[in-house]
């Protein structure tokens, strides 16, 4: 499920983009620390950095969906549990440009441009078993990080600070299987004549 995100949101960003800048920029999902970029990312690229996931206790739900089939047979589904992943998002401009602060601003500038259009992602971007999601498409927001703090992770990382988008996307995870289920149909009364005895 985590690859099919990230490539789903690697397709979001390459159909969003301006085509020139497109097909300049790569897609990465490794860890932005100080031997970034690894040897398999060409420059510029923007970076996904999956940092967190997490259950979304507020929309936890207890409800139970029942599915009615012509055979009279009945499916019972529990509800998905909705699970947030949270990336930060950094922008690594080609090292031969004369102002790379510049580049790099430009480049998540357009991120965020992309981004913002959507609350949902779209059904016809959706990878792998994605597109089968239910309840709904997976909801993208940009949130506040849920990093206490950025200094300290780049610290932790051995990388020099730089500045980032926080993105926060919630899917739907199944997490029990659906089971069939008899159903009453028709209700029974017994009575029970007891005799008295008479004196």
């Amino acid at each position: 499920m985590i690859n099919d995100l990230d490539s789903t949101l690697r397709v979001l960003l390459n159909q969003g983009l301006p085509p020139a800048l497109a097909d300049q920029v790569q897609v990465s999902f490794a860890t932005p620390d100080d031997q970034f970029p690894p040897q398999s990312v060409m420059l510029p690229a923007i970076d996904f950095f999956l940092y967190d996931i997490r259950e979304n206790l507020e929309l936890r739900s207890n409800e139970v969906f029942l599915d009615y089939h012509s055979d009279g047979s009945v499916i019972r589904t529990p509800a998905p549990v909705r699970i947030d992943f949270s990336y930060l998002i950094t922008a690594w401009p080609s090292e031969s440009v004369q102002v790379p602060s510049e580049d790099e601003h430009h480049l998540l500038g357009e991120v965020m441009r992309v981004l913002l259009r959507y609350k949902h992602i779209p059904q016809n971007i959706l990878q792998g078993e994605l597109k089968v999601q239910e309840p709904s498409l997976p909801v993208i927001s940009l949130q506040p990080g849920r990093l206490q703090s950025l200094g300290e992770f780049w610290q932790a990382l051995g990388g020099k600070p730089k500045v980032a988008l926080n993105l926060q996307v919630t899917l739907s995870v199944a997490a029990a299987d659906a089971e069939k289920v008899e159903l009453v149909t028709e209700k029974v009364i017994k009575i029970r004549m007891e005799q008295g005895v008479a004196s």
